[in-house]
């Protein structure tokens, strides 16, 4: 590895064995995330804001506040709010959020209606990291991003399935879609024309 490169771990890419048993050919347990030029953009396993609306985006990002101790990057205090789900802020949140996800996902040709949103696009994860979005969050952004690349629906859904991933081990966790991958597939074929 270079200097110039990064690698970060990618835990759906570490081989599980069990106890006494030899893994015979070990899976990569690091993988770096570059576009097409090499020039790092980002960690796959932690949740990136501020995309514009020409892609996906991602789960809301709501820590426990902001780091005003290194300002150099725009960095929030990982953790959960702990808001009931009764609490008049949270319900508050949800709803303004709610608005904006169909106001922001709403084409010319498409009307994202309220109860097409689903949780995740309006609720952060434990953490406020969460890199990944729902396939039902991916599938409801499909036609924005579409049209604001120049792409057609039907290309960008292709490109939603092909970065969806499963449960891990089958069983464990929620089918996903790395948010950051997603849009480094997104410039690479709105580049292509």
């Amino acid at each position: 590895m270079t200097a110039a490169s990064v690698a970060v771990r990618e835990p759906s890419k570490v081989c599980w064995a069990p106890y006494g048993t030899r893994q015979q050919e070990p899976f990569p347990a690091t993988k770096p995330v570059s576009s097409k030029d090499g020039k790092i953009v980002g960690s796959s396993l932690i949740g990136q804001q501020d995309y514009g609306l020409d892609y996906f985006q991602p789960r809301p990002a709501n820590g426990l506040g902001e780091n005003s101790v290194n300002t150099q990057y725009k960095l929030i205090l990982s953790g959960a709010t702990n808001r009931s789900a009764d609490n008049p802020e949270l319900v508050a949140s949800v709803k303004a959020a709610k608005a904006k996800v169909v106001r922001d996902n709403s084409t010319a040709d498409y009307k994202v209606e309220p109860s097409q949103v689903p949780a995740d696009a309006v609720t952060s994860s434990g953490s406020g990291l969460d890199p990944d979005i729902s396939p039902a969050y991916a599938e409801l952004q499909v036609h924005r991003v579409a049209e604001r690349n120049g792409l057609s629906v039907a290309q960008v859904e292709k490109l939603v399935r092909s970065q969806a991933e499963g449960r891990t081990l089958g069983f464990i966790g929620e089918p996903r879609v790395n948010v950051l991958e997603l849009n480094i597939a997104v410039r690479a074929l709105a580049a292509k024309g």
